[in-house]
C-alpha cells in the first residue's frame, strides 16, 4: 500500500490545476481528492512534502508563475478528480445500477436466477432452490441485486460516501479486496442464519464500509475516513430499526438484517486487521 503524505488542504473552488499540472511536469507523484468540503493534495514521498508545500506558496505569493494546459471552470475538474480517485467504489456503484435497470426494463428471469446466493427454479408456481455446486460467483453477486427505486437509491448513495473515503485513504487495490471479502461474508452469514431465499442489495457492503471506517482510524489516524457522528447514528439508528422489525412493519419489505451484521462485523474485524498492520509498518 503506498503511503500518502498530506501537503495542503484549500478550499473547493480554488484552482490547483497548474500546480498539479507543474507537479506532473517535474515527475512528482501526487494525488488531489475532495474530504470533508476541500481539496486536499498528498504526495507519495515524505521528502517532496516540503518542497511541494514551499512551491505552492510561493505559486500564491506570485513568485513562480505556472502555465495550466487545461482548461475548464475548477467544479467540473474537481467533479472528474473524485470521479478518478475512486474506481473500484465508482465501478461497484455503476455495476448495481445497471442490473437494476436491466431488470426494471425487463431483462429475462434466467438472468435473476444466475445472480442468486443458490440457484432456484420455479415448478408449479413454487420455487425450488439448488445447490451452489462450483457457481462460487454467487459468493458475491447477491450484492448486485435490488429490488425497488429506494433501494437501489439508498445503497448507491452510502456506497459512494463511504467506499470512495475508504478508497481515497488505502487505495484501490485495497478497497477491491476489502469490498469482496465484505461481500463474501455477508451474503454467507445471511445464507446461514436466514436460510435459502432470495436476498440481495448493497446493504451489507455498506455496513461493512461503515464498520471499516469506524475502527481502521483508531488504529492508523492517518485514515481519516470516519463518517460524521450525526451520520454514524443514523446508520446504526436504522440498523436497529431493521434489526426489530421497524422497517419491515412500515412496508419497506424484507430485510436481510444478517446481512448487514455480517457486513458490520467484517468490515470492523478487517479494520482492525489492516489498520494494526498499517500502524506496525509505519512504526518499523
Amino acid at each position: 500500500m503506498p503511503d500518502r503524505f498530506h501537503v495542503l488542504s484549500v478550499p473547493l473552488d480554488e484552482d490547483l490545476l497548474p500546480l498539479t499540472a507543474l507537479l506532473r511536469t517535474r515527475g512528482v507523484p501526487h494525488q488531489i481528492f475532495e474530504e470533508a468540503g476541500e481539496q486536499v493534495l498528498v504526495v507519495f514521498k515524505q521528502e517532496n512534502v516540503r518542497a511541494v508545500a514551499g512551491l505552492y506558496r510561493a505559486w500564491r505569493a506570485g513568485e513562480v508563475r505556472i502555465e495550466a494546459r487545461e482548461g475548464g471552470p475548477p467544479a467540473a475538474r474537481m467533479a472528474g478528480v473524485q470521479w478518478r480517485s475512486a474506481p473500484v467504489t465508482l465501478t461497484f456503484a455503476l455495476l448495481g445500477i445497471g442490473v437494476f435497470l436491466a431488470f426494471f426494463l425487463g431483462a429475462p428471469e434466467q438472468w435473476l436466477a444466475l445472480l442468486t446466493f443458490t440457484p432456484f427454479d420455479v415448478v408449479g408456481g413454487q420455487v425450488q432452490f439448488l445447490p451452489m455446486g462450483e457457481q462460487y460467483w454467487r459468493l458475491v453477486t447477491p450484492i448486485l441485486l435490488h429490488f425497488g427505486w429506494l433501494h437501489i437509491t439508498f445503497n448507491s448513495l452510502w456506497l459512494w460516501e463511504l467506499g470512495s473515503r475508504t478508497e481515497r485513504a488505502v487505495g484501490s487495490l485495497n478497497t477491491l479486496g476489502i469490498l469482496l471479502v465484505i461481500a463474501v461474508l455477508s451474503n454467507v452469514g445471511q445464507h446461514v442464519f436466514g436460510g435459502p431465499g432470495l436476498f440481495g442489495g448493497m446493504s451489507g457492503v455498506v455496513y461493512g464500509l461503515l464498520g471499516f471506517a469506524w475502527v481502521a482510524p483508531q488504529l492508523q489516524p492517518r485514515w481519516q475516513i470516519q463518517p460524521a457522528r450525526p451520520i454514524m447514528l443514523f446508520m446504526v439508528g436504522w440498523l436497529l430499526l431493521c434489526l426489530f422489525g421497524v422497517v419491515e412493519m412500515l412496508g419497506f419489505g424484507s430485510i436481510a438484517n444478517a446481512a448487514h451484521l455480517g457486513g458490520l462485523v467484517s468490515g470492523a474485524v478487517l479494520g482492525l486487521l489492516l489498520g494494526g498492520l498499517s500502524r506496525l509498518q509505519h512504526a518499523a
